[in-house]
């Protein structure tokens, strides 16, 4: 497929700089452009690349300011990253999509597959799964008895969804397992990553909300719940009853306590650790434990001061011993 420049600043309502009949027929990162490649740029760190990228189009923010003529034809629009996400999506949509159980899958005989449905090769479906209409299930799926997935889903390769809930209780012979007899509810419109594992719930369920993105290697508890159209980076980890709210954000590798509730809106750093329950309208937290980032810069700052403030108080133990010595000398002599 073939676009010129102004069918593209049509699609992304923006404003050419260069040649209008320029075309494109491939997506590049803008270091690495080359001729017919569409590129973007929106971090400025990478500004030094559209001076010298072979791309043939770049859409860039409209607030960019050049200091040397530019080979490429420039599309100024609000938000390049935006604008190149939309053109990703167009073009993902014009692929032909995959359709229908391979026949190296299972889908057992009591699952309730929807309509254009896509479940790909070593797949396992459970007995009484629900599957709604659009959802694509890649290859080493699995996916256990009584789950229920919604429509326009995306389940990426090597994902468990509906494995037992870690619960034992310790007894004196050790630990006895507590059965897990609840199940997986999987909204509308939710992608889950590769490898990502979503227990079922001790009893009653574990929920996924509409709307939900999660990155790879995730692993979300039994009897957790995760909000509507909340995003989380890959490593992420939700112990059991976990209440994460609507449109939260949560870098990689972060913790939750269980039994603890995160507000709607919460913004939630890589590496933190979260352990109680958070106050929402966009409270942003980052450190372990975590807290006001504020607060933490701070503590950092003072983190790197404390070998020498170790030194310091080093000094100033011998500096009191001393003096104290001279005082009782003194007291001594005076008696």
């Amino acid at each position: 497929m073939e676009f010129t420049a102004k069918q593209i600043a049509e699609l992304v309502q923006g404003r050419i700089e260069g040649n209008e009949n320029a075309t494109v027929n491939a997506f590049s990162k803008i270091e690495e452009g080359h001729e017919g490649a569409i590129s973007f740029l929106s971090n400025p760190k990478y500004t030094h690349f559209l001076y010298d990228t072979k791309s043939s189009v770049v859409l860039v923010n409209d607030d960019v300011e050049l200091e040397k003529p530019v080979a490429a034809t420039l599309i100024r629009v609000k938000n390049a990253y935006e604008s190149v996400a939309r053109l990703l999506q167009l073009y993902e949509s014009m692929k032909p999509k995959k359709t229908g159980v391979d026949a190296l899958a299972f889908v057992s005989p009591t699952a309730k597959i929807g309509k254009d449905v896509y479940i790909g090769p070593f797949t396992y479906i459970g007995d009484g799964v629900e599957i709604g209409d659009g959802t694509r299930i890649f290859p080493n799926v699995t996916i256990y008895d009584g789950t229920r997935i919604g429509r326009e889903v995306t389940i990426h390769a090597g994902a468990v969804i509906g494995a037992d809930g870690f619960g034992f209780a310790p007894n004196q012979e050790g630990y006895e397992k507590i059965p897990q007899i609840g199940i997986v509810v999987i909204e509308d419109h939710v992608e889950i990553g590769a490898n990502t594992c979503i227990d079922r719930s001790t009893m009653g369920q574990t929920v996924i909300h509409r709307g939900v993105k999660l990155d790879n290697l995730i692993q979300v508890g039994h009897n957790c719940e995760v909000g509507e159209n909340t995003v989380m980076s890959a490593q992420a980890g939700l112990a059991g009853s976990t209440k994460v709210g609507a449109w939260c954000m949560v870098g990689g590798q972060a913790g939750f306590s269980g039994h603890i509730t995160v507000a709607d809106r919460t913004i939630v750093g890589a590496q933190s650790g979260v352990i109680s329950n958070t106050k929402g309208n966009g409270q942003q937290l980052i450190g372990a434990p975590a807290i006001d980032p504020k607060v933490f810069f701070k503590a950092q700052a003072v983190m790197k001061r404390l070998p020498d403030m170790y030194r310091e108080l080093g000094a100033l133990r011998k500096e009191v011993e001393r003096l104290k010595e001279i005082s009782d000398k003194t007291n001594n002599e005076n008696q």
